[in-house]
């Protein structure tokens, strides 16, 4: 299952151009095959990019909730990432901060913080 989600985005040159749709499909069969917290994660992204990112948002916190994520930076970091697309900019830039500040890998604590201060200037 995994094989095939990695198929369907490497057949894309950019993410705008995945089949999202079939890459939600492939995550929902993949969620009744393990209960894994990053599949739930990845699934939350997939659904974003098919109905939106309130469609993800609500499942993000139903994540949260569970707290098998907690204190994971990709958990902020996504949720940073579909706030800014639902334009809640500034719910957005404290995310991402969240994110850098738990992340351990430097090149994404800067990534991070880059997205941060570009929303920050935006608002500005």
């Amino acid at each position: 299952m995994q094989a095939a989600i990695a198929a369907v985005h490497d057949e894309a040159s950019r993410a705008e151009d995945t089949d999202w749709p079939q890459v939600l499909a492939l995550y929902e069969v993949l969620m009744g095959l393990m209960d894994n917290p990053m599949v739930a994660l990845n699934h939350a992204i997939a659904t974003a990019m098919v109905h939106g990112p309130r469609a993800g948002l609500s499942l993000l916190e139903g994540l949260a909730r569970e707290g098998r994520l907690e204190g994971n930076h990709r958990l902020d970091a996504v949720r940073a990432h579909l706030l800014e697309r639902a334009g809640k900019t500034g719910a957005a830039v404290v995310h991402y901060r969240k994110a850098a500040e738990r992340t351990t890998s430097l090149p994404e604590r800067d990534y991070l913080l880059t997205q941060a201060a570009r929303l920050s200037d935006e608002m500005a």
